[in-house]
């Protein structure tokens, strides 16, 4: 029985159980898996306190000395002041950044979601870092080191807050640990919606915009609430690099740009699939380059307003301070106004600045091929916008030439050639004039003045037109005021022929001597002392002891003399010799503080050459003047700014004068004048009536035909001819126009204020007064019309109480012997003290010279 194996033995059982088991993992192995993953965890562990221990180093070495963010909690941008026409046109917008703030809840949701989907999809979830793009940027860094890239962004929108907030720019590692810091402190402090209204109110946008509204009127010309997808996705494509994403100068990377803004919105599910595809249809910009077009010659007017609010309100209110400034401008006054002061000197100076010649030369064999030398030659300072330099071109008609000149093709293409006939638009010019100021003759024809490769300006064929017109910059200035005498608006200012060429304002800035459109506030003491419209001086001549100065032998423009002539018909043909007589009764200290009073001049010599406008005025203070002389002696002071708000909009300043009395029970409400009476209402409405008369029967005729209303009005010559002027009003308009050189000189022969500066004045006052009705000046109670003889024919004028139409009233204590004289007499005229009348006749005491070049012309 030895060896034999039974079936219940150990040996049988353990046999069995081996062959239905397996057998199991081998030890080894299993513990080698466990080592490893042990060592992945080990090796994460370590990363991560030596990334926790690298963050709180970070945090301790860099957080204390961080700016505290509690100025975000009230941070107020710099805000852009934007100065309005009347018509609510923007004139001028001033900043040191052009933003226009926005609260969060005007900014459209699609907008947020096109800036959310391509600067931080993640804002809304993250603490304000965004962890995965933190990684993500790492390792692309990593793999592309050496490859020339820029370094992946990694930056929320909260970093960037904190950047264009609190920090420096420098590009490193210090401010991206900095950047950090702070947007994890901002995310703790402020609401998610406040972080996103600071970025997109902040935010640098390119082409001079900052925040998404100013950005969406720059680009597009838009509102907020009117933009399209597209557009927003336009706007939300610039941060990552304004300039080289800017689509008026790199459209095919910025349509790429954003159409992938467009992509990730529907990622995102801020839109569908079909709006994306409707969205990256649509041109990347508008046709045509969106924004208001300026107000044409605006830009004397916008710097002016400009000035006072500077002197007002100082310079960080004025740039920064998101002022809201209206204005008293009327645009289509301003245009009509530009256009009369050009056209006025051009017409001057094809008249006695005659041709001057080329601009330059082009040689003959530049002629074949002229398109780039005539690019290459710079435009005269002065040329127009609508102007162009053109050469003449060889083979056309010597009397009808060829010009060729570059037009703008658009869309940043270079220029395109042109050419066509020249012609003198049937105007015709005349050779300069001469030495001695005398106007020479006409040129026969375009063959006397250009030939081939002559460098020219022209104004191109307008609609129905076949050929370019011969243009040249004119050497004489002009400016021109007008406003409302109600209530001082000014409404129209021009102050030269150019802005681009000159930035002086000859409206403003020029002081220059009025000439006889000084003499109204002689003849305004006058009346106020009780003389009347038919009062009678001599018109002869006179000599005066200026004492120092010499002997002064004033003249009239005619060298005329008349005998006892009325002060009516004296004003109306601007006679010299009479003013200074009534000046010399009245006393120069009378018709000084009258003139000062009425803001004429600041401060006025007394002598007797200031009343015939010897003295400096502006072509402001004069149109000032005679406003208040429009509203019967009250006080006007020309305004150009209507008020001024602060960003929420309360009114911080407007002009004194006409004021409303607004009890909500008063009907209708009261209009209360506030405005100082410089002069008495009867003696102002005599002085208006003669003025009328200027226009109607004096050296003013020319300048008031065809306009068919009540117009009173002076013309104003300096002597020898440097400044001419004519400043007259309506009822509702007053205007002042000068015209001379900046340079003090002679315009020439003849050419006095009813020739160079009405006809400007004319111009623009028949476009201003056109569908208005003609109204009458206002007669004051106790005034009295009445005709009578004026000896130069029948006259129609007021007259006070007591006074007799047509009598030589002469007061008591005026300086004459009675209340009334013979028609035929004169006012007696003493010989007295410097400044007093000289016993007249041609001979002057031997001892001084005479000087006849004071004062007025005409």
């Amino acid at each position: 029985m030895t060896g034999r194996l039974t079936a219940g033995s150990p040996l049988t059982r353990s046999s069995a159980r081996g062959k239905t088991r397996p057998p199991a993992p081998p030890p080894r192995r299993a513990g080698w898996a466990r080592k490893l993953l042990g060592a992945l965890f080990g090796v994460a562990a370590l990363v991560f306190l030596a990334g926790g221990g690298a963050v709180l180093l970070a945090w301790i070495r860099f957080a204390p000395d961080l700016p505290s963010i509690g100025g975000l909690r009230s941070y107020q941008p710099p805000l852009m002041t934007r100065v309005y026409a009347a018509n609510g046109q923007v004139l001028d917008e001033l900043a040191t950044q052009r933003r226009i703030l926005v609260p969060f809840s005007a900014i459209p949701r699609r907008l947020q979601d096109a800036f959310l989907a391509a600067e931080d999809q993640n804002f809304w979830i993250h603490p304000g870092i965004d962890p995965v793009a933190i990684v993500r940027a790492g390792v692309w860094d990593l793999m592309h080191l050496h490859s020339g890239h820029r370094p992946l962004g990694a930056s929320t929108i909260t970093m960037q807050v904190a950047k264009n907030m609190l920090l420096h720019h420098r590009m490193n590692m210090v401010r991206k640990i900095e950047e950090a810091i702070l947007a994890l402190r901002i995310d703790r402090s402020l609401p998610k919606q406040r972080i996103l209204d600071i970025y997109l109110n902040e935010i640098y946008l390119g082409n001079g915009a900052y925040g998404v509204a100013a950005a969406a009127e720059s680009y597009f010309g838009k509102p907020l609430d009117q933009l399209s997808i597209a557009e927003c996705a336009s706007l939300a494509a610039l941060p990552k690099a304004p300039h080289n994403y800017n689509p008026f100068h790199f459209p095919k990377a910025a349509l790429i740009r954003r159409n992938w803004v467009i992509d990730r919105m529907a990622d995102d599910g801020a839109i569908t699939r079909a709006q994306a595809a409707a969205a990256k249809a649509e041109p990347v910009l508008p046709p045509g380059r969106p924004g208001s077009a300026p107000i044409p010659g605006a830009a004397w007017f916008a710097s002016d307003v400009q000035r006072a609010l500077l002197a007002r309100f100082g310079d960080s209110m004025t740039m920064e301070g998101g002022l809201t400034v209206n204005t008293s401008l009327d645009p289509r006054l301003q245009a009509a106004a530009t256009r009369a002061v050009r056209d006025g000197l051009m017409a001057y100076d094809r008249r006695m600045g005659g041709w001057r010649g080329p601009v330059a030369r082009l040689p003959a064999t530049h002629l074949s091929d002229w398109i780039g030398p005539l690019g290459k030659i710079s435009p005269p300072d002065g040329m127009l916008s609508a102007w162009r330099l053109a050469v003449v071109l060889p083979g056309g008609r010597p009397d009808a030439p060829r010009v060729g000149w570059l037009g703008p093709s658009g869309n940043g293409q270079p220029p395109l050639p042109h050419t066509a006939a020249l012609s003198l638009g049937g105007e015709v010019w005349r050779h300069p004039m001469s030495p001695d100021g005398r106007e020479q003759a006409a040129f026969r024809g375009l063959a006397q003045m250009v030939r081939p490769g002559d460098v020219v300006l022209v104004h191109p064929p307008q609609a129905g037109q076949p050929a370019a017109v011969l243009r040249q910059v004119p050497k004489v200035q002009g400016a021109l005021v007008s406003l409302d005498p109600t209530s001082g608006r000014v409404l129209a200012m021009v102050g030269g022929w150019s802005f681009r060429a000159s930035q002086f304002n000859r409206a403003t800035q020029a002081a220059r001597q009025p000439g006889s459109s000084f003499k109204p506030m002689v003849y305004l003491t006058a009346l106020e002392k009780g003389y009347s419209p038919s009062s009678r001086f001599l018109n002869a001549p006179i000599v005066v002891n200026l004492g120092a100065a010499g002997m002064w032998r004033p003249h009239n423009y005619e060298d005329n003399f008349g005998g006892p002539t009325s002060l009516d018909v004296a004003l109306e043909q601007s006679m010299n010799l009479v003013t200074v007589r009534v000046a010399q009764r009245i006393g120069m200290a009378s018709v000084a503080r009258t003139a000062e009073a009425f803001g004429m001049v600041t401060s006025m010599p007394q002598v007797l050459p200031a009343a015939l406008g010897a003295v400096d005025t502006t072509v402001m203070r004069e149109a000032g003047a005679y406003a208040s002389l429009a509203e019967g002696g009250r006080r006007v002071v020309p305004s150009l700014i209507d008020s001024v708000q602060d960003p929420e909009g309360h009114v911080v300043w407007q002009p004194a004068g006409l004021t409303c009395a607004c009890d909500q029970l008063a009907t209708p409400p009261q209009i209360v004048d506030v405005r100082k009476r410089l002069a008495d209402a009867d003696s102002v409405f005599q002085l208006v009536t003669m003025m009328e008369g200027v226009v109607q029967h004096g050296t003013g005729v020319d300048v008031g035909k065809g306009l068919d209303r009540p117009i009173a009005g002076k013309t104003g010559t300096s002597e020898n001819f440097q400044d001419g002027w004519f400043s007259g009003f309506t009822p509702q308009l007053v205007t002042t126009v000068w015209v001379g050189f900046d340079t003090p000189a002679g315009l020439g022969h003849g050419q006095a204020g009813a020739v160079v500066a009405g006809p400007i004045w004319h111009q623009f006052m028949a476009a201003a007064l056109k569908g208005r009705p003609a109204l009458p000046f206002v007669q004051p109670p106790g005034v009295t019309m009445a005709q009578w003889d004026s000896g130069a024919g029948m006259r129609t004028n007021a007259f006070k109480p007591g006074q007799v139409p047509g009598a030589d009233t002469q007061p008591s204590g005026a300086g004459g012997a009675g209340t009334a004289m013979a028609a035929g007499s004169s006012a007696g005229l003493p010989a007295g003290p410097p400044g007093a009348a000289a016993p007249a006749g041609p001979a002057a005491p031997q001892s001084a010279p005479v000087d006849s070049s004071l004062g007025a012309l005409y």
